[in-house]
């Protein structure tokens, strides 16, 4: 299979892309296997300019707005990317793409906590979205763990449904997020915030997650919870810009792009949260704009190197 461009990743950032170098007739191909990015899994979306939407509708009002274009879309991960000449040979799980030109727009992969029996306790109690899993704990008792936006946005969703939120944050306070989302949590009478606080071990029954270990200051204690969802952040994916020997920003360990989302190999782009374009800002706006810059920039190079 042979196309012009192809795009990596199906988030804002990805369907930005797509969508301009569509409008641009770049034959175009887009590859990725998880629907939406962070968007999709992020709740409501309060700060797009004029839409007000959750991020699950909103992610598929852009899909269905590339769809209407003659895009191809191959709903597998890209597994590798190599470079032959002025062509790179694109390998999902069951397809090979040969490609002029990459936006790399894959994102990244959430953070864990580390604990011995977390990964064996997914979708037993422990989860990593509380936007997809919240209403699964109506009327009982949650933890979440992290000091960020998405921590505090999944504390206050949670409210909504558990009986009692714990909040659990290393920090003595909350400097990150935004203050709006303060003042919500503030309100919030049944969720119980646990500064300087460490989640040890996480306690299992038959039934999966019963409680945990906290560590507060030098204090322990244990709670009786019924599922603990992990809000700590994420790192860029880098796989792919491994392969493609990218320069790595050292001190973000982004891929380093330019205005242009040109990275350090020609024919390759890059948008979104994997980069250091918006510095700490990731946000869907953000992804969206530079999906279109990345899109332009790939437009151009395809038209110089005919």
């Amino acid at each position: 299979m042979e196309t012009d461009l192809l795009i990596a990743g199906q988030g804002a950032a990805g369907y930005s892309a797509a969508l301009y170098s569509a409008r641009y007739q770049v034959n175009t191909i887009i590859a990725g296997g998880e629907f939406g990015g962070e968007t999709a899994i992020g709740g409501m979306i309060e700060n797009y300019p004029g839409i007000e939407a959750d991020g699950f509708d909103l992610m598929m009002n852009m899909k269905n707005q590339v769809m209407n274009y003659d895009i191809k879309l191959i709903e597998e991960d890209v597994k590798s990317i190599e470079k032959y000449n002025s062509i790179f040979i694109v390998n999902t799980e069951t397809s090979i793409v040969e490609s002029k030109g990459i936006i790399l727009c894959v994102g990244r992969e959430r953070r864990k906590l580390g604990l011995p029996n977390e990964e064996e306790l997914v979708g037993k109690g422990v989860s990593y979205c509380s936007t997809c899993d919240a209403p699964l704990y109506k009327n009982k008792i949650a933890a979440i763990v992290g000091g960020g936006n998405a921590a505090v946005e999944g504390a206050i969703l949670l409210s909504k449904y558990a009986k009692e939120v714990h909040l659990i944050y290393r920090g003595a306070n909350f400097h990150r997020p935004e203050k709006i989302l303060i003042s919500q949590l503030e309100a919030c009478s049944n969720i119980n915030i646990h500064f300087n606080s460490k989640v040890e071990a996480i306690l299992t029954d038959n039934a999966g997650v019963s409680g945990i270990n906290l560590t507060t200051n030098t204090q322990e204690s244990k709670i009786m919870i019924d599922g603990i969802f992990i809000e700590i952040g994420a790192d860029p994916r880098l796989e792919l810009p491994y392969q493609l020997k990218l320069k790595i920003d050292n001190s973000t360990n982004e891929v380093d792009v330019n205005k242009l989302m040109e990275t350090s190999v020609e024919g390759v782009f890059a948008a979104g949260d994997l980069t250091n374009a918006s510095g700490s800002l990731k946000q869907t706006v953000t992804a969206a704009g530079q999906g279109a810059i990345a899109a332009l920039s790939a437009y151009t190079f395809l038209n110089t190197h005919k």
